[in-house]
Formats: structure tokens, sequence, C-alpha cells
């Protein structure tokens, strides 16, 4: 068997993330930066493996016997995750299977991920890492692979190390930093995914599952499941978010998210050749994780129609800005196979949405584009955000109202976190807000998940609204029946169901 240069470690912190969600309910997704990474050094001739203890829900023990066993050149922990904030979420079954792996092995152990490249010399001060690749890491791992992985690491970019200094005392440093792949090169650096590596039980992608309601809220419909990138990053700057960390290249460690903003696209035809991949694998239900697929016609429009060219059979959803939805797109989309949009509407009060946006929303008739998408039998899944600085009872009541009266075939309600990397982290740690104190604290639906105060309410009032606000809109009756109006009685029942998982929360004494 050929040695091993690298293995791509995807860790399982399903269970503190999602509580008893994550029993049935929860996604279980392909470690895509994994596959990317994987393609990207084998295509320059080196042996990559990859271990998703997520999708084998692997504990520490078995999942280091299994890196043991590969005994690979360098360990790397790449770490995301389905929802922006997975890649902080996650840090602590990364950190609790590292460190059993410490103890026991003498191979480099690095990590690549969000949480990482939004504080870097915090994560290089856990013993268990040796390497933290800031940004996406694409070159910066190509250079640790083709150097010894020991003297060598002064001279790789992009890359923090512990330098040993007097009194073999290790100091954390951060080496200049490294470009990320730019737009010129996207095919040829970043040529694929490498979808062979993955494990499954029967057929390929069978450990996977989509979103429930994805699935059309039917168990069946949820494997085999996949998700593919046609562009990475976002034009946008919002406070609450964090997505555009990992195209950092600086090393201020002021900087955040909103400061590497920007969006690259890979081709029709590369998109294309992936697509056929997955359709081959028999996968029919598909994410398109692009934050803003819906947004820069030149790019989305020859990849619907490549799709439709080449009868390619599969149920997508896709991202969208409430405000950069075009109507005469809707039928391409909808004959594409796009079957659901995710539309960041965030928050019923205009004032409030404009604050965090930084007034980058233009002004919109929000029923109305929802009125316009469904009219194309595209359902939405509407994205809200509770606990805003400026939210009061009284606005964020106003989300909730819009999100009963709008009723779509799927809500996302999250309480509004500082996650590291994005702009109001940096606000919060300038002004002393309280943050969480364990990375579970950052999981919307963990035990431990302490969102913002607002300036009018405690951590405790926002959490608790949107808790009840979840069960208010999933149990509400208008709701139900459209649910077994568009899917049928037993969807509706698995829906039932669902809302009689409660979550626990540390804040609010349960």
């Amino acid at each position: 068997m050929k040695n091993i240069d690298v293995l791509f470690v995807n860790p399982n912190s399903s269970k503190k993330s999602y509580q008893d969600l994550a029993n049935n309910f929860s996604a279980i997704e392909p470690p895509t930066w994994s596959l990317l990474l994987a393609e990207a050094v084998r295509s320059k001739n080196f042996n990559p493996s990859i271990l998703d203890c997520d999708a084998e829900r692997l504990d520490d023990e078995e999942a280091v016997k299994r890196i043991l066993k590969i005994n690979p050149r360098l360990i790397l922990f790449v770490v995301y995750g389905q929802n922006p904030n997975s890649g902080t979420t996650n840090m602590s079954g990364v950190i609790s299977l590292a460190s059993a792996l410490k103890n026991r092995t003498n191979k480099p152990i690095s990590i690549v991920g969000s949480h990482a490249s939004a504080l870097p010399m915090e994560v290089l001060g856990y013993d268990c890492f040796d390497i933290v690749l800031l940004n996406e890491g694409v070159y910066s791992l190509l250079n640790l692979l083709n150097s010894n992985l020991d003297s060598d690491l002064n001279k790789i970019k992009g890359i923090g190390y512990k330098k040993v200094g007097p009194a073999n005392f290790k100091v954390p440093t951060l080496n200049p930093p490294e470009v990320i792949v730019p737009q010129s090169k996207m095919d040829t650096d970043l040529p694929g995914y490498a979808w062979d590596l993955l494990p499954f039980k029967n057929k390929p992608l069978d450990l996977y599952r989509a979103h429930f309601w994805h699935a059309n809220f039917d168990y069946d419909q949820r494997t085999p499941f996949a998700a593919i990138y046609t562009s990475l990053g976002c034009n946008f700057g919002c406070d609450f978010c964090m997505i555009n960390i990992i195209n950092r290249n600086s090393n201020d460690l002021h900087a955040d998210a909103s400061n590497f903003r920007g969006m690259r696209f890979w081709s029709p035809e590369w998109v294309l050749r992936e697509l056929k991949k997955l359709s081959s694998l028999g996968v029919k239900t598909l994410r398109i994780s692009d934050e803003m697929f819906f947004l820069n016609r030149k790019y989305y429009e020859p990849v619907l129609n490549k799709i439709i060219e080449n009868k390619l059979d599969f149920n997508m959803w896709a991202y969208s800005r409430i405000d950069t939805v075009r109507e005469d797109m809707l039928e391409l989309f909808k004959k594409a196979g796009v079957n659901w949009l995710a539309l960041g509407i965030e928050a019923g009060n205009q004032t409030v949405r404009q604050e965090v946006s930084k007034g980058s929303f233009k002004e919109i008739n929000i029923r109305d584009i929802c009125n316009k998408i469904q009219k194309y039998d595209i359902k939405i899944i509407s994205n809200y955000i509770f606990g805003f600085p400026q939210d009061t009872i009284e606005t964020m009541q106003e989300t909730l109202n819009l999100a009963l009266e709008l009723n779509t075939e799927m809500a996302n309600m999250y309480p509004c976190q500082a996650l590291p990397g994005s702009p109001i982290h940096n606000e919060a740690k300038n002004k002393k807000w309280k943050l969480p104190n364990t990375f579970e604290g950052y999981g919307f639906l963990s035990y431990d998940c302490q969102p913002l105060p607002t300036n009018y309410l405690t951590a405790e009032d926002v959490l608790r609204f949107r808790d009840d606000a979840w069960q208010k809109y999933f149990t509400n009756m208008d709701y139900l029946q459209l649910v077994e109006d568009k899917f049928g009685v037993k969807q509706k029942k698995n829906v039932i169901e669902m809302t009689k998982i409660k979550l626990k929360r540390k804040i609010l004494g349960d």
C-alpha cells in the first residue's frame, strides 16, 4: 500500500452541536474542504486520505486507532461545517481528538478552517496543534508536503507554528501570509472533489443525509446526499457573518471577514464535470453551497443551462439574498431542478436589518419576492436572526410575525452570535460584551448556546424568544396544513415528531 502523505480528518461534534436532533433530524454533510484539498494535493502527485469521523460516528478512541493505522506523514484537521458557526462549535471535538492523538504519535498535527483563520494565535496555544494553516490553505499545504515538515517551517508562507525559543520554550509564530487561489487558477489549482475517498456502507455517499426539509420531510429521500460549491466567498460584509475569513491574506490580528470579501468562480465546465460524477454515483438530493448562488447571472445561468442540457435529475437547493432574486430567472432555476431557495430575510424590522448589513440591503417588498418564487413552485427556506444589537422584544416579535405571515415551507431561526471572524466578534471584544467561554457556546442548537445580548435585552431573553418562536412556527396549524398539502400526511407527522424534541439550554436553567 502506498504511503499516505496527508490525512484529512473531519471531527465528530454532532451530539454537542445538535443535542438529540443529531439522532435523526440534523444533516450529515460531506466534508467539502477535505474533498477539495485532497483533490488539490492529489493533482500534484501526493497521496491523500480522508477520515470522516462525523459520517462514521467514530468516538475518539476509534478515531485514534484508525489514524495510527493509516500512519500519514501529516495529520490535518479540516474544521468547517454545514452552518457558518460550525467551524467554531466543532473545535471542541477537534481538541478532544487531537489531544488524545498527541499522546500517541509524534507526527505533526495541523489544522485548517474558519476558526483557525479567525483566531490563529489562540489555536496555536493548544498543546495538541503543531501547525495552523491560514485561509483555505491550498498553497501552504502543498508547500508543507514538499518540505520535511520540521526545519523548513519558517520558510512556508501562510502557516503558524511553534518556534523553539530560549530554554526550548515554544513560541507561537505566524509566517508571512499566503495568497488564496486566484480566479484564473480555480479550475487547475482546485481541480475537483475527491469523492472516491469518502467512506460508505453499501454505496457511495450513503453515510451522508440531506437536511430533513430538503428531502421533503421524508426519511427515504435523504441519502445519498452531496453538496458542492460553484463559487467561493461573498461580496458583502454583514456584521454577523464570518464566511470570508477563509480568504484571509493578512496577519493583522484585528482583521475580520469584512476585510476579505470577494467571490471566485469555477468554470461551468468544471461544475458540470463534478455534477456528472455525482449523478453517476446516484445522487439526487444536492445542496449548492455557494453563499450567493443567485447573484451573478454570468456564472449561474450557464451552470443551470448545462444541467438542463445534460438532463441531470437533481433536487437542489441554493442560497439567495432576498434583494438579488430576479423573477425572469426563476423559470430557469425550477427547470434545472432548484426546488428550494434559501433567503436571508434576517429581520422583520427594516431598520434592524439595514444596520447589521451596513445598509447594503435594498428596499424591497419581501412578501412580493416570496410570492414570485412560489409562483414557480420553488419552495422557500426563510432565514431569520433574533437578537441583533438594536433588537427589542417588539422588533423580534415583528420578525416572528413576518415569519408566520410568510408561512414558507421551511424557516431557520438563529440567535445572533458573535462568531469568531465576524465584524461583530471584534466589536464584542472591544466593548467587552460577554462572549461564550466554550466552543459549544457558539452553537445555535447546543446546550451551552450563549447568544449576544442586545442593547435592550439579555442573552437569556434572546434565546428564550428564539426557542419559543421556533416552537410557535413549527406547531402553527397553518404551517402544518401547508406541509400536509405540499408533502403529505406522513410528512406532516414527521414534522410533529420533530417538534417534540425539546432543546436543553444551560443559561435558561434546563
